[in-house]
């Protein structure tokens, strides 16, 4: 099959899977624990570290592989969402999945489901788990799709289970309080096995979700610690560590401590080379037409704040490409920005769930400066286009937001 045939393929494959069930989202695992047990994917070969969090998981994750790798281990890697391509969902050791080897998987997922619905993360996820036993890997990394107890990648036994943080988010699946959150996700956690917790304010809750799940605790503040100096291990090693980590010193201090748990010895040596590895649309930077942008897919209040804090100071002003779901907090992150010399560029992305930029512009204040459009690459050009030498421009509120507007920040060079 050609490249070209391979594409089309894969797209109507993606067209398929997205239609085949009623709902988006439908937690649980009766059903893809019976065709992942045809499949033979419920178990895998080497040790499998599965994350779960409100905020920090691909960010930890994209270290842990990183750091993994500098050890010479053959690492997959499974995440969601996608930017640009589905096939970022699924790393290999040598690389992405190729439109090939996903319809591969896929027509393999169709003949062991027989007549049972899977949603479109329930198909990739079985999918993404079939490749990984084929690849000759000796490290699968894991990202919860949405909570952790009942979440599609919870049919594979974790070596290790990592919960980076807990915020309010998803309140409408997951609880409305961080202990009700927390129970949903350290649902990942396996008996006699380490559940590491990657936050230091933890919800009260916590010890006694550990000893619930009977799983080993390794928490942040008290078996792991970081500080100005650097990150003593549960083991009681010491490590120098990097003043500034472009994805967080703290989601470092976690990948550090999961991998060493799972059987990989890092050093301060690797902690220094990852300090500057990136992940697209992680307080990411790109020069566009001359102005500095950053993006970021943070979507509830504690990303857009932790967005913040990593920003370079700004000589100028901000222009900000807003784009944000209905269901999420927009009056309480529009409120970060109270009393700042900014400029709102409002759009709303290509999403049902999308909040209109009317809906945005009211959270504002009345004297705020602000224009709405009707895309976001056109909210990113009006504010390239208003943004002086010495500006910044930042893109955030939603994946989708920056999904768009990386696209069209690419195509108009």
């Amino acid at each position: 099959m050609t490249e070209d045939s391979a594409a089309s393929a894969l797209a109507a494959w993606l067209e398929r899977i997205e239609a085949m069930h009623p709902t988006e989202i439908e937690l649980g695992l009766e059903r893809i624990r019976q065709v992942a047990h045809r499949l033979g994917v419920d178990t895998m070969p080497v040790p499998v570290i599965t994350v779960a969090g409100t905020n920090g998981k691909g960010s930890t994750l994209r270290l842990m592989q990183a750091l993994a790798e500098r050890h010479g281990r053959r690492v997959c890697l499974y995440t969601s969402p996608h930017l640009h391509r589905f096939n970022e969902r699924v790393r290999l050791p040598d690389g992405l999945a190729s439109d090939q080897q996903l319809c591969d998987a896929f027509a393999q997922v169709e003949q062991a489901r027989l007549d049972i619905s899977l949603t479109y993360f329930e198909f990739s996820t079985l999918a993404a788990l079939w490749l990984f036993r084929q690849s000759g890997a000796d490290l699968v990394l894991l990202e919860v799709g949405l909570g952790g107890r009942l979440d599609a990648v919870n049919i594979v036994d974790p070596d290790v289970a990592v919960v980076t943080s807990v915020g309010l988010d998803h309140q409408d699946w997951l609880g409305e309080t961080r202990e009700a959150i927390a129970g949903e996700k350290c649902g990942i956690a396996r008996p006699g096995r380490p559940l590491v917790f990657g936050e230091a304010d933890w919800p009260e809750n916590l010890p006694a979700l550990a000893k619930q799940y009977a799983a080993e605790p390794v928490f942040a503040g008290r078996d792991f610690c970081l500080d100005q100096q650097g990150l003593t291990l549960a083991d009681g090693r010491e490590l120098a560590f990097p003043g500034k980590v472009t994805l967080g010193r703290d989601n470092l201090a976690t990948a550090c401590q999961a991998l060493s748990l799972a059987g990989v010895r890092v050093d301060a040596q690797d902690c220094a080379a990852v300090a500057d590895v990136t992940l697209f649309g992680r307080c990411e930077f790109l020069q566009l037409q001359g102005r500095a942008c950053w993006f970021d897919v943070g979507h509830n209040l504690p990303a857009v704040t932790r967005f913040l804090q990593l920003l370079p100071s700004c000589e100028g002003q901000r222009h900000l490409v807003f784009g944000m779901m209905a269901d999420k907090p927009i009056d309480e992150v529009v409120a970060l920005f109270a009393g700042q010399p900014v400029n709102w560029h409002l759009a709303a992305p290509a999403m049902a769930r999308a909040a209109s930029p009317a809906r945005l512009a009211a959270a504002l204040p009345s004297q705020a400066s602000c224009r709405q459009y009707g895309s976001v690459a056109e909210a990113l050009q009006g504010a390239l286009d208003a943004a002086q030498r010495d500006d910044q421009v930042l893109i955030f509120g939603s994946f989708y937001t920056v999904a768009e507007a990386r696209v069209s920040g690419e195509q108009g060079g």
